[in-house]
């Protein structure tokens, strides 16, 4: 895999021909078409022919031999690709890259809550090669638990059809924009209020021609952890062969009686869903001190908890396609796309930086007399974490959201992945 992090001199014309690429390619590969030039640190993916690494964990029994088999490569291949390493001293836990024509193959979602389908419906057809569905956020529930469509979804559904994307119905507890505990929790605990969920979601998969549900139901109060496990198993017997996609806020540990976690029995909806995603983002939030969005390190630990309740290849993960400006000042936070971060970086002449321990990239710059602090992800931190995918054998990603611009995954995902397709 192609990657260049930019070094005081460099120019795209002298990447060109060290790496035997077009500059036009660098540039759409990255999101450099509007830019006004390059600067000290960032992190370029350089879209190279040949083959894929791939990241695999030595478990027992596992010889490099063994591995290069299952693998359809070399010995010779892979202690080149990792330096220092000994063929006798390999042991288990032990990381290790693989070069290797085959690919990971991964089930991905992207999200979009449909404000304007116009406007998305170009974005998506850009897109669609790399997802195997779409969850469209169009839908809320009142205090009976009627669901009930906040937004136009037709011309998105009909579109992913298409595009041969599955679409889901995506539905979330919010009340005037924002997540209710109070609203899920009165529907959850009341047994003929479960029941019109059920019956209002299945109405309008079958009207609306959807492949399944995404539920995205946040600040469930624990109390009601029993019954939200009761509610997936009653959803997934009504829905029979449809997919029930569940999406869960990420832990390293259970809680039962806290207010964010705690409803999550990651065990029950691993066994009730067809799918269970983790959102691995936010660890650095809105308001909070500044923080990496979604830093390795903890995704990682959110990870290694998680396939002890579910079987991995059940489960996705999040990448966000966003990153996070702080003002230090007062903590006053704004989400912007990775190319509009990136056109900051580019336009203020900041000097990207890297947290190794985080893999995530970081910037400053000045905005009149205040300082802002920017975590985001690029080509380096994002490879992290599909590393992770690999690593644990796990389903795929999820990416909220797609209407938010990054050239340098979507480019990175042609190379590196198969993605899975529904059957035609």
């Amino acid at each position: 895999m192609g990657m260049h992090v930019i070094q005081s001199g460099d120019s795209l014309w002298a990447l060109s021909q060290k790496y035997n690429v077009s500059i036009q390619s660098i540039i759409k590969a990255n999101g450099l078409e509007n830019a006004p030039g390059i600067i000290p640190g960032l992190a370029l993916y350089i879209p190279e022919d040949g083959a894929v690494t791939r990241s695999y964990i030595v478990k027992p029994g596992d010889t490099l031999w063994r591995i290069a088999q299952r693998f359809q490569t070399s010995v010779d291949a892979i202690l080149s690709a990792n330096p220092g390493i000994r063929p006798e001293w390999l042991y288990i836990g032990q990381k290790i890259n693989i070069p290797t024509t085959v690919k990971k193959s991964m089930q991905t979602l992207g999200f979009i809550v449909p404000y304007s389908p116009e406007a998305f419906l170009p974005i998506f057809r850009q897109t669609a090669k790399n997802l195997t569905f779409i969850a469209i956020s169009a839908y809320s529930l009142t205090k009976e638990g009627y669901a009930y469509a906040e937004l136009e979804d037709t011309a998105i559904v009909a579109e992913s059809k298409r595009l041969n994307v599955t679409p889901l119905l995506m539905i979330r507890n919010l009340a005037d924009g924002e997540f209710s505990a109070e609203l899920i929790g009165g529907v959850l605990k009341n047994p003929v209020y479960r029941r019109n969920l059920i019956l209002s979601l299945m109405n309008f998969v079958k009207q609306k021609g959807y492949g399944g549900v995404s539920l995205d139901f946040e600040f469930i109060p624990p109390p009601r952890r029993q019954d939200y496990s009761l509610f997936l198993r009653e959803l997934k017997s009504a829905m029979g062969s449809l997919i029930l996609h569940v999406n869960v806020h990420a832990k390293t540990e259970d809680i039962p009686t806290n207010r964010i976690i705690g409803a999550y029995d990651y065990k029950a909806i691993g066994s009730a869903a067809d799918i269970m995603a983790v959102m691995t983002m936010d660890y650095g939030y809105p308001t909070g001190p500044p923080n990496p969005v979604a830093p390795v390190w903890w995704v990682e630990e959110v990870i290694k908890y998680s396939v002890t309740q579910i079987n991995p290849e059940k489960l996705q993960i999040a990448l966000p396609l966003y990153g996070y400006d702080w003002r230090t000042a007062d903590n006053v936070t704004r989400a912007y796309s990775m190319q509009a971060i990136q056109d900051t970086a580019l336009s203020a002449g900041a000097i990207i930086q890297y947290d190794r321990y985080a893999a995530s990239p970081w910037f400053k710059y000045w905005r009149g007399a205040e300082e802002h602090l920017v975590w985001f992800e690029d080509i380096r931190s994002i490879t992290e974490k599909y590393k992770l995918i690999d690593q644990y054998n796990l389903l795929g990603m999820t990416y909220w959201q797609l209407s938010l611009p990054f050239p340098q995954n979507w480019a990175f995902a042609d190379k590196n992945f198969t993605i899975v397709k529904p059957r035609t």
